[in-house]
């Protein structure tokens, strides 16, 4: 136990606690909250809050600081006409740490001027056919979901209620990417696309079922599949060998290589989710990180929190860590749920009682308001729904949020069916509402970082579009998303997925409202396809 316990406190300095000024009875109370959320999460009112803090903007610095300029030839005179101005607000750039009361003027689809000193006598007030008071909200690069999947016409508009201005389907797109970018043109979609090259697609199309193994002459045609895609536009290589046990230690190693040698990331979705041997969450993670250190590959945990991290968090986050010090190149995802959902019928349900140490009464269909019950397990079953599992602790959502290398990603878009996962329309509003403001687990400025900044650096060594994204200075893409820190919410439930978050006020793509506080605004698509500049295999 002793040796244990120093394990986890030499791995805690991974974690980084920014929240200040806890107040104790504050904390008690949303302590019980939280247990209480996860014995029956469907009784509270969606969208509320028993704790209630003050929002105030930060303390303004003597000096002003400087204003951020990605592109200095982008800079235009602020005495002029702009297409948009968003003034009065917390301008925050987690690019360069610039975090100030200031306007922002928008030319065309990109950022034109920053001021920060409108009432001075020699600095003109910004004039635009469209002005934003963006007074006492918070003003946001457009959240970058990381971990999604293929827009649907349908669910990208919840994303777009959630903050989020790009939706990377980094979970792998079933399809080539020269057939996949061919069906979704520029101005399909209202927010940004694209995403990365899925083995286990590959492998159903190359005939493999899940538990096959695949001959090397069969690899040497899917690693060939995978260069294909990379070089018609997806921008990283995906892998879930949990559901797909056939693929090997050395499958990963060979996708690993090849994601090396193009300098994309692979994305991976553990082999393992639980602690029992043979096989475990630790052991998982190890797999990776071997894999990094044998090809030199930038290596993706996803959803570190339900693969790779559950119950072991602090060790797994510590040797991801020492990876990272080592050299290695590693980052990770999680999402601020509790509770995990899959298909019935997939491999990660198999032995899951004894797994998880949960029963039926832990499960609960997408879509659904009740908890199952042996019998009604059987017909879920048979209809192989996509059901939510209770099998995460408070502590390894808050942990894996805290770390510096994990960002955050959805894991999730919402389909007309509504069996989905809350973390399909709600995620980013949570991390906001629940994690930053009520529970104080981190700090705004590296919240934000966490859902743009950071998911930009992810892929924006091949996709060149991703360097001016995820940024709000001078010549950076105008992707903004303005919001209420005091009241931005996740509404979405189990029960009832298709809901809009709350205080989400204003949304931009490409310079262009996509959304007011009315709702949408019926402007023309502006979401493009986020593709990689990787033109031979």
């Amino acid at each position: 136990m002793l040796l244990a316990l120093g394990f986890g406190a030499t791995n805690f300095a991974v974690i980084r606690r920014l929240g200040t000024d806890n107040n104790t009875d504050d904390q008690q109370i949303t302590d019980q909250q939280t247990a209480q959320a996860a014995q029956a999460p469907e009784t509270a009112t969606p969208g509320t809050s028993t704790t209630v803090r003050v929002v105030s903007e930060p303390q303004q610095p003597a000096e002003p600081p400087q204003i951020p300029v990605l592109d200095g030839a982008a800079a235009q005179n602020l005495d002029q006409l702009f297409d948009v101005a968003i003034v009065g607000g917390r301008v925050i750039d987690p690019d360069t740490g610039f975090d100030y009361l200031a306007d922002l003027a928008i030319n065309d689809a990109s950022i034109a001027a920053i001021s920060i000193a409108p009432d001075a006598a020699d600095t003109p007030e910004l004039r635009a056919t469209t002005m934003i008071n963006a007074t006492g909200l918070v003003v946001s690069p457009g959240f970058i979901d990381v971990l999604s999947y293929s827009p649907n016409g349908y669910g990208e508009w919840y994303k777009l209620a959630d903050g989020v201005t790009a939706n990377l389907g980094m979970h792998g797109l079933d399809d080539t990417a020269e057939s996949w970018f061919a069906q979704r043109p520029d101005g399909s979609s209202p927010v940004h696309f694209g995403g990365a090259s899925d083995n286990a697609h590959i492998r159903v199309v190359r005939g493999l079922e899940p538990y096959d193994t695949a001959p090397q002459s069969l690899l040497d045609a899917m690693l060939t599949d995978a260069r294909n895609d990379l070089r018609n536009g997806f921008i990283g290589l995906h892998m879930q060998p949990e559901y797909t046990p056939g693929t090997t230690a050395d499958d990963l190693r060979s996708h690993a290589a090849v994601a090396a040698e193009h300098g994309v990331p692979l994305c991976v979705h553990a082999r393992y989710s639980d602690n029992l041997e043979p096989g475990t969450n630790l052991q998982a993670i190890d797999e990776l990180i071997a894999a990094a250190r044998a090809t030199g590959a930038h290596i993706h945990v996803e959803h570190i929190n339900s693969t790779g991290g559950t119950g072991v968090m602090t060790e797994a986050l510590g040797r991801i860590n020492s990876a990272i010090t080592e050299g290695l190149t590693m980052t990770a995802c999680a999402y601020p749920y509790e509770f995990w959902a899959t298909y019935l019928r997939s491999t990660r349900y198999e032995d899951w009682q004894r797994k998880y140490g949960i029963s039926y009464g832990d499960l609960q269909v997408a879509g659904t308001p009740q908890r199952l019950t042996e019998q009604t397990f059987a017909d879920a079953f048979a209809s192989n729904a996509l059901t939510a599992a209770f099998a995460m602790s408070p502590a390894d959502i808050e942990l894996s949020l805290q770390a510096d290398f994990v960002m955050i990603g959805s894991d999730a878009i919402l389909e007309r069916s509504h069996n989905n996962h809350p973390r399909s329309t709600g995620c980013f509003s949570r991390v906001l509402g629940h994690y930053v403001r009520e529970r104080q687990v981190l700090d705004l400025p590296t919240a934000l970082a966490k859902m743009t900044i950071q998911p930009a650096h992810l892929l924006e060594q091949r996709c060149p579009a991703l360097r001016r994204k995820g940024r709000l200075s001078v010549g950076a893409d105008a992707d903004i998303t303005v919001f209420d820190p005091a009241t931005v919410i996740d509404r979405s439930t189990i029960a009832n997925p298709a809901q809009e978050s709350a205080g989400i006020n204003w949304v931009l793509v490409e310079g262009q409202l996509a959304r007011s506080p009315e709702g949408f605004t019926g402007a023309p698509l502006t979401g493009r396809g986020l593709r990689s500049d990787i033109t031979t295999a």
